[in-house]
């Protein structure tokens, strides 16, 4: 399996595990801006009055899957959520939180709510 079917599959097992675990999950891949400085969040799930902004990352070990989610990323999350929401205005006034969800193919996996904070 090559890196981009290992990282889609891992998109996968981090939705279902949310879902089984109470969120429902309403965006999928969300592209945050155009060309050069594009990003994307992973997915955006809800649960109650929280939205959970959330990235994934798989690596070989959990350690390392933690250390990818870098302070860019965590900026570029940040700011997608701030389009989000504009674009969205039906969850303006929920409480609004960035999760990792780390995981090692093929089934072990890490939540990490509140991974950082705006």
């Amino acid at each position: 399996m090559n890196n981009y079917r290992k990282g889609k599959f891992a998109e996968f097992l981090a939705r279902l595990y949310m879902i089984l675990h109470g969120y429902r999950i309403i965006e999928r891949n969300y592209v945050i801006g155009r060309g050069t400085t594009a990003g994307e969040i992973d997915f955006i799930a809800k649960r109650g009055k929280s939205i959970v902004f959330v990235e994934v990352k798989q690596r070989q070990n959990l350690d390392l899957a933690a250390y990818a989610v870098t302070y860019k990323q965590q900026q570029r999350l940040i700011r997608g959520a701030e389009c989000f929401i504009k674009n969205n205005p039906q969850y303006q006034g929920f409480n609004l939180r960035f999760d990792a969800v780390l995981i090692v193919l093929p089934w072990r996996i890490r939540h990490i709510e509140n991974a950082w904070t705006q």
